[in-house]
């Protein structure tokens, strides 16, 4: 679902506040994405500095405006929910480019949910032991930026221009030559594996962005293949059934790869076992090979023990929250095992204390992430009802709200009812609203459906996202300051990412 812009509860502006300023000057934008960028001082926040995982628009003037050149540039391509499976363009574009992407080796991810907080938990454990590292996510929280990692941190806007600009020329080439442009995706596939040979890595670690046969990551032969949890979403393009998702998932897994596999439904893990075997493929699957052997709720996130390949690691802090943030990393521990040779060619454990500082260090922004206090704001980007039990799940296990407000935005083509019956059991009320996205779902188709799920006396409609977390913090506070009361704002990516802009982060 998703959520959006900026609030005015205050129709006076403030004469010392640049905030007009910057609005009035986006004459030639949409207004309220202009909003959205500029931020806003008229929620009653208390965000912190913003993160070094989600990078601020440049503050360079015409570094800036090159971005949006070339972020208008990649918006003329198709955008990343029209596809044409198979990976015939990004080959071809490999392949004028020297085929960058086999000048390192690389762990391949896929799977339906916590792809991107187990990359990230792979990148830190991989940068702990000293290797230099590219990851390779989508989608973005704020900022194109983030979706092309080096040592951790974002490339800057610098050099993901430079990066373009580099290998513009062989894109129109490709372009000429074939039935399709390369679409937006493909296009940024093509920069991260461009980006990461030119730096050099030592290791990618890559997610797909749809499905995994025909996703325009696969033209990598990833030594690991790490498959997350797999339910139903994309069902359209991917199928109906765990074991038919699972079917185009298992495309990422090659020839003589070390698979890791979280924990499945019985007919997804079949056909991954299948596609394991004819491929000569080996196999570590959680709760036999590896898994959570315990944990416990922390200031801040937990504390867990963790079995990997190799043994034991015990008192390893993850400033996450939720059970399924530990199940990650039990999934990430593995994979970084496998690369290494860990339960293969070699019998002892990774470094404990390494482990820990690797972990300790451990953020996913957009993912249970609390902006705010006094009332608490949590974000999350849970975007179809999988994902929304989880978190559902970890709200209850990591906060003691006594009144807890949802705002949801969705996107159109999601399972939207399937989605707020999730959040039912743990929302006093729900603050329905949309994001800027085209695909964000009308914010009254939306409230039809959660009167249908809620009643119609816990359904509130706010179509700006800012009058939306005004509305809900309003909500959250009216038991009092020195209450339990708590917003969660989720539905989608896109909602996230703005409701972070408008509370402060970034």
């Amino acid at each position: 679902m998703s959520d959006q812009n900026e609030p005015d509860p205050l129709d006076e502006p403030d004469p010392l506040d640049p905030f007009e300023e910057i609005i009035a000057a986006e004459t030639d934008r949409d207004p309220d994405l202009a909003v959205i960028e500029a931020g806003s001082r008229t929620l009653r926040t208390q965000g912190g500095p913003p993160s070094a995982d989600v990078p601020a628009r440049p503050e360079d003037p015409e570094v800036d405006k090159a971005l949006r050149e070339v972020e208008a540039e990649l918006a003329t391509r198709w955008g990343e929910t029209k596809l044409e499976p198979s990976v015939t363009r990004i080959a071809a574009l490999m392949d004028v480019l020297g085929d960058p992407q086999r000048a390192y080796p690389s762990i391949h991810i896929t799977g339906t949910n916590g792809k991107t907080s187990t990359a990230r938990m792979i990148e830190a454990l991989l940068g702990a032991f000293e290797l230099r590292t590219g990851r390779y996510t989508s989608p973005h929280v704020q900022s194109i930026t983030e979706r092309i990692s080096l040592d951790g941190a974002p490339i800057s806007a610098e050099r993901f221009i430079e990066t373009y600009q580099d290998i513009r020329p062989y894109i129109e080439m490709v372009d000429s030559q074939q039935e399709y442009r390369l679409s937006f995706f493909e296009v940024l596939t093509g920069m991260a594996y461009a980006a990461f040979a030119d730096a050099p890595v030592d290791v990618a670690v890559v997610e797909v962005g749809m499905g995994g046969s025909w996703d325009a990551t696969n033209v990598i032969d990833g030594d690991v293949a790490v498959v997350t949890p797999i339910d139903l979403d994309h069902t359209d393009r991917l199928g109906g059934t765990p074991g038919e998702i699972a079917g185009e998932k298992a495309g990422i897994i090659k020839q003589d790869a070390t698979v890791i596999m979280a924990q499945q439904p019985v007919d997804a893990a079949q056909v991954l076992l299948k596609k394991a075997v004819e491929v000569d493929a080996t196999v570590a699957r959680e709760g036999l090979e590896f898994g959570v052997v315990s944990r416990q709720v922390a200031v801040g996130g937990q504390l867990a023990t963790l079995r990997g390949l190799g043994g034991e690691y015990p008192e390893v802090y993850l400033p996450l929250h939720g059970a399924h943030q530990a199940h990650n990393a039990a999934v990430a521990l593995a994979a970084v095992e496998a690369f290494f040779g860990v339960g293969a060619a070699r019998a002892e454990p990774l470094d404990i204390d390494t482990v820990r500082k690797a972990f300790a260090a451990v953020s996913s922004p957009g993912r249970m992430e609390v902006v705010r206090r006094s009332p608490t704001v949590v974000l999350d980007a849970a975007h179809n009802p999988a994902g929304a039990r989880v978190i559902a799940e970890a709200v209850g296990e990591a906060f003691d709200f006594s009144r807890l407000i949802g705002v949801v935005g969705a996107s159109g083509d999601k399972n939207v009812r399937g989605l707020l019956e999730a959040f039912e059991p743990i929302f006093a009320e729900v603050v329905v609203t949309q994001n800027s996205s085209h695909r964000a779902m009308d914010a009254d188709e939306l409230a039809a459906i959660a009167v249908e799920v809620f009643g119609d006396d816990r359904v509130q409609v706010e179509p700006r996202l800012p009058d939306a977390l005004e509305a809900a913090i309003t909500l959250a506070e009216e038991e009092g300051e020195f209450t339990g009361g708590g917003v969660l704002v989720t539905g989608s990516v896109i909602t996230v990412g703005e409701a972070r802009l408008l509370l402060g982060k970034g």
